[in-house]
């Protein structure tokens, strides 16, 4: 108590050098102003009392709220501390550990002061295993209190903990290409490679930890190529190694290093090719196709150079069932497989008719497609071996046709050794004529080489 008096007798002081002179010295202009119209006014800040009292119901108010103040931070309260990280205590080159939670909360009791204090305090919650040896133990979890006059508790503030004796192996490194449709669809990454071919993989070799060396199927390099826009030879360092088991979970193990630099050459490998437009359907009758007109006959195609190897040219279907006008058509073109862009998309086709006619190209041999290596075909007959093609479309077209000019087929994928009958399948190398083969079907024979 006498230590309140002394602080109110203090601000007291302060209070009637700072505010009771000055308001009072202005409440005496004021009443020197107003004197004629107010003598009671006057006598009133005339009185000798009247700054004693003044200062009095001041210091009364100053009390009352200082006293308040005083109270709330001497009254008990609690405050809790989520999600404190653990730290464990032992020789990480010997022992891992596992069993200790990460995060615990932590419940703080005392006066609101020192729970001020502690909560701008940067304080620790720490489990010691210096002096355990491999097994499973119980241990306490301690928190690093910053005032003696705070009580804590900790949830959880016991864990069961598994300690094992540490081991290594060597592992062979990959590596994994991350946010690559992120890639400008232009460029290709067309070589990796790693600073090291290989990381040593420290964990347990208990099977049933988490950590087991044993559950480590491959150890991953993770590289992130979203950020790159440009061609050249670059370096990502800092790249962060993974453990994996083997349905591709992430394994909890230490990895040295845990870091690498990765060289890459990034290029865009680009080929010119023909555009070439599919009819599909049958055209109304005595009409067929005398000319398709696009207004780009090529286009450039963007992706692997393995995969550009493949590609002779980029097609396009048009739907020209029971058409019998000449017509103009927007035309999707269709990317092949390997290809990561083309500078178009689609193209527009121009198509005139004219009079059908047709006639019948003979002995058209039959190629085998999609055989599976190790087999081969014999054709039961002659006629199993060549077919006769209706070629149909206007006649300055179809009569310089040639038998090379048109391919016969059967698609054996997936065919084993046996007899089977095959669909016969035929296509050209002009687009406006139709090929129907007079046989339908052909029997073959795979048999084994």
């Amino acid at each position: 108590m006498n230590k309140k008096v002394g602080i109110i007798g203090r601000f007291f002081r302060l209070i009637d050098r700072k505010i009771v002179v000055p308001v009072t010295r202005l409440l005496m202009k004021i009443g020197k102003v107003f004197s004629s119209s107010n003598k009671a006014l006057e006598n009133f800040l005339s009185k000798s009392n009247t700054l004693l009292f003044v200062s009095l119901v001041l210091a009364i108010l100053i009390f009352i709220v200082i006293d308040q103040r005083m109270t709330i931070f001497t009254n008990t309260s609690a405050e809790v501390l989520k999600d404190k990280k653990v730290n464990a205590i032992y020789n990480e080159e010997a022992y891992v550990v596992e069993g200790l939670p990460e995060k615990v909360d932590i419940t703080l009791m005392g006066k609101r002061t020192d729970l001020f204090i502690a909560k701008q305090t940067s304080s620790k919650v720490s489990v010691d295993l210096s002096g355990y040896k491999a097994g499973t133990h119980k241990v306490n979890i301690d928190y690093i209190s910053p005032s003696d006059s705070i009580e804590y508790s900790v949830n959880p503030s016991v864990a069961n903990v598994n300690i094992y004796n540490k081991v290594s192996v060597t592992k062979t490194l990959t590596t994994d290409i991350l946010n690559q449709d992120n890639l400008d669809s232009k460029l290709v990454i067309e070589d990796i490679k790693t600073s090291i071919d290989s990381v040593v993989v420290k964990g347990t070799d208990d099977e049933n930890a988490n950590n087991s060396l044993k559950k480590v199927a491959t150890v991953k390099a993770l590289v992130d190529v979203g950020s790159i826009t440009e061609t050249g030879n670059m370096t990502i360092k800092n790249i962060p190694l993974k453990a994996y088991d083997k349905d591709g979970k992430m394994l909890d193990v230490e990895i040295v290093p845990s870091k690498i630099n990765v060289d890459l050459s990034v290029t865009s490998p680009s080929k010119t090719v023909p555009i070439k437009v599919q009819p599909e359907g049958e055209i109304s009758f005595g009409k067929a196709i005398s000319s398709i007109q696009l207004n780009s006959s090529n286009v450039v195609v963007y992706g692997s150079q393995k995969a550009l190897e493949q590609i002779q040219y980029v097609t396009g279907k048009i739907d020209v069932s029971n058409l019998k006008t000449d017509k103009e058509y927007k035309v999707d073109l269709i990317k092949p497989k390997g290809v990561k862009s083309m500078s178009l998309n689609n193209v527009t086709a121009s198509i005139t008719l004219g009079t059908a006619s047709d006639i019948d190209i003979p002995d058209v041999n039959i190629d085998v497609r999609n055989l599976q290596d190790g087999y081969t075909v014999q054709g039961l007959t002659e006629s199993d071996i060549k077919v006769t093609v209706n070629v149909k479309g206007v006649e300055s077209v179809i009569k310089t046709l040639k038998p090379e000019d048109i391919s016969a087929y059967i698609d054996l994928k997936d065919y084993k050794p046996g007899e089977y009958e095959i669909p016969v399948k035929v296509e050209g190398t002009d687009s406006r004529v139709q090929y129907l083969s007079k046989t339908k079907k052909v029997k073959i024979k795979v048999v084994e080489k």
